[in-house]
């Protein structure tokens, strides 16, 4: 790896949870489009199947930020195992219906019971925070990690629907779920590494991450972000069985995660100068610009090649988002704002894929980049309305995890004199 990356590791355990967490994150990208093929190869039903992984997504909308919540309360080995246990269950019983033929409404009863997944990307990064906080090396960091999310994304797929077309259909759910298993135990198991919980912050207790201005503006972007993603997931999948190449549609998508590995690793290398607010805004607007060749597409490459592109956009928008919460959320609140941006994607990702499935199944696969379509132009908005609301929070004051409170365009002037003249709020 680029030096910058190879620093990171030199902090003692880094190495051992990240790669825990790369295991544990596998099924962010497996467990959607692993039900979405396997319901679609044993029933047929695009609707059923997108309403399925929207239930699941809604419910992890719901409960994941508590989820969170608790670990910043109580710590994350005595939260997660048990979160971790009961999802797994949840899926297990997923797999049964399914292959059993059970009524509709048993798919759904588990597709919600197994939302209470825990966010693990999030663990990962608040153990990163925990080490690099107000250095240049969080942004390293956070880049990384964000690497790391799309390299899930490129080999995830492949393996899901790989496992699900060619073994039997349950066979992709399923081993993610053997995946989060495993990831959660080993992470847990490193104490050393573990952010100290806030049990006494009798502040964070009565309060949520999400009463931050800006954190709510990033959610309700990624909401929209979200809807991007799941309607592209379903779609291309659609779009690759209607020309006979189902199995095709993950080499697709790792493509389109492909872009965004690569642009996550250029991005983490840079130093740059400028608002992050504004960096920010520019890479939503390039996600939803990006949306509009999908719909020009009439063949697998064509479709390949415009998905490699507007996934340029996508890591360094998440790097630029990851630092804007660690500059605007509380410490002691820092797992939960985290988690909240995942909830705005899993939101996005249960209304985009839901949608797709609906259009696709009424008017064919390419009109469900439509959906994608309007979910970029809904992001690109949002983030134009809420700009200047964005950028108040780092101006004022922002309780501390002491109960206190510490001044947001302090600790960021601080971390811009630490990166010698690069952007503070990366920092």
């Amino acid at each position: 790896m680029p030096s910058p990356y190879r620093a990171i590791f030199a902090a003692p355990g880094s190495k051992r949870f990240s790669a825990a967490g790369f295991i544990g994150r596998m099924p962010l990208s497996m467990v959607g489009v692993g039900i979405l093929t396997m319901i679609s190869e044993i029933t047929g039903r695009y609707g059923l199947a997108s309403a399925l992984t929207g239930t699941l997504a809604l419910s992890a909308a719901a409960v994941g930020p508590q989820v969170s919540k608790l670990v910043d309360r109580h710590g994350q080995r005595r939260v997660l195992r048990p979160a971790t246990l009961f999802a797994v269950l949840a899926v297990t019983g997923l797999l049964l219906a399914a292959a059993n033929g059970w009524p509709d409404w048993t798919l759904f009863v588990f597709s919600a019971l197994a939302g209470c997944v825990p966010s693990v990307g999030s663990m990962i990064r608040a153990r990163w925070t925990a080490i690099y906080r107000d250095t240049p090396s969080l942004h390293t960091a956070y880049s990384f990690e964000s690497v790391v999310d799309e390299i899930c994304f490129i080999f995830g797929p492949i393996i899901a629907i790989g496992l699900s077309t060619t073994w039997f259909p349950e066979a992709g759910p399923l081993l993610a779920a053997v995946c989060l298993l495993v990831g959660v135990w080993w992470l847990t198991a490193q104490r050393a590494t573990e952010p100290e919980p806030h049990p006494h912050d009798e502040h964070a207790d009565r309060t949520s991450a999400l009463r931050s201005p800006g954190l709510q503006v990033l959610m309700g972007t990624f909401v929209a972000t979200g809807a991007i993603f799941g309607s592209i997931d379903v779609a291309t999948l659609a779009f690759a069985d209607e020309r006979g190449h189902k199995p095709l549609a993950s080499v697709i998508l790792a493509v389109w995660a492909l872009g965004s590995c690569l642009a996550g690793i250029a991005f983490g290398l840079l130093h740059l100068k400028g608002r992050a607010e504004r960096r920010w805004v520019l890479g939503i607007c390039a996600m939803a610009v990006s949306m509009i060749p999908l719909l020009l597409a009439g063949n697998l490459p064509f479709l390949a090649v415009a998905l490699f592109v507007s996934g340029l956009a996508i890591a360094p928008t998440m790097i630029t988002t990851m630092a804007l919460i660690e500059a605007h959320v509380p410490r002691a609140k820092l797992t939960e704002g985290m988690t909240w941006i995942s909830t705005g994607l899993a939101v996005g990702v249960a209304v985009g894929s839901s949608v797709a499935g609906w259009v696709i199944d009424a008017s064919g696969a390419r009109s469900g980049y439509v959906v994608s379509i309007a979910a970029g132009g809904a992001a690109a908005a949002v983030a134009f309305a809420g700009y200047r609301r964005l950028t108040r929070p780092a101006q004022g004051e922002e309780p501390s995890s002491d109960g206190g409170h510490t001044d947001g365009a302090d600790r960021q002037e601080r971390a811009g004199q630490q990166q010698h003249g690069t952007d503070r709020s990366v920092a």
